[in-house]
């Protein structure tokens, strides 16, 4: 038996001994300029990105049973899990292909699939095939925000998102069913108005409208100590109503995009003059 011959059998012995349950998972890493190849995934950032996949399944089950408060602070939840399982990767440089991959999917159930059905179960339900339609609109548009994300994430400026992330997005439907979650929604203006708010921040999320993205931000640099003073006041805020607040500062950033292309345009037309 022949070298390659002999490997290629170790390796037939090896992956019919493993439990299918991912365990042959490879990856090619960089390591001294090197390419190294790493078995199996890192378990502290995959960790924070299941709890936050558990929050939007938690959602989709909590607005099925009516429980519409529950499921939109789920839906909330699952951005702050989803803003760590980031952050810890890179503190603890265990950041991954599969990890990217693993976190673009519980973000599409999370804050695609969750807010679209929640908001549905909520509100769109009582404007028939307009509501489910803007519903799966919502979630189409959260799928090809993620689709081109990845496909432009290492050529995009770090200082923008192209259109509106969908976390964001999420937090505008979320933070209008949180709001209006004891509000019986029957037939008539409002179903009709929130059907409209569902389809245009799905779709804000496929625009190229230009959205800061808050990663220049240096918080280990010296504040006016006005700025300090400002963290009680914002805690204040959200402790009097945190659900109208949550809303209001979802809405002020959707709309940031549209007025930051309005004021690029008109600052060009001014300059050509």
């Amino acid at each position: 038996m022949s070298v390659d011959q002999q490997s290629s059998a170790e390796n037939e012995k090896e992956d019919s001994s493993v439990l299918p349950i991912g365990e042959h998972i490879e990856e090619v890493a960089e390591a001294d300029g090197k390419k190294v190849r790493h078995k199996g995934i890192y378990l502290l950032p995959n960790l924070f990105t299941t709890m936050a996949l558990f929050c939007g399944y938690y959602a989709v089950i909590a607005g099925m049973q009516h429980r519409f408060e529950n499921a939109a602070i789920a839906i909330f939840v699952a951005m702050i899990f989803d803003g760590l399982d980031g952050r810890v990767a890179r503190l603890t440089n265990t950041q991954s292909a599969f990890g990217v991959q693993y976190d673009s999917l519980s973000d599409m159930v999370s804050f695609g699939v969750a807010p679209g059905l929640v908001m549905f179960n909520w509100a769109l339900v009582n404007v028939g095939k307009f509501g489910w339609s803007a519903a799966f609109l919502y979630c189409a548009c959260a799928a090809l925000r993620l689709a081109r994300f990845n496909t432009q994430v290492e050529t995009a400026d770090k200082r923008y998102f192209t259109g509106l992330a969908s976390p964001a997005a999420a937090a505008v439907i979320a933070g209008a069913v949180w709001l209006g979650s004891g509000t019986q929604i029957e037939p008539g203006l409002a179903p009709i108005l929130l059907t409209v708010l569902t389809a245009v921040t799905g779709l804000l999320m496929v625009t190229n409208l230009r959205y800061y993205s808050f990663k220049g931000l240096d918080f280990k640099g010296r504040v006016p100590l006005a700025y300090l003073l400002a963290v009680p006041l914002i805690i204040m805020v959200l402790a009097w109503h945190i659900e109208l607040m949550v809303l209001s500062l979802a809405v002020i950033y959707a709309l940031s995009g549209p007025v930051l292309h309005w004021k690029t345009r008109h600052s060009v037309q001014v300059d050509s003059k």
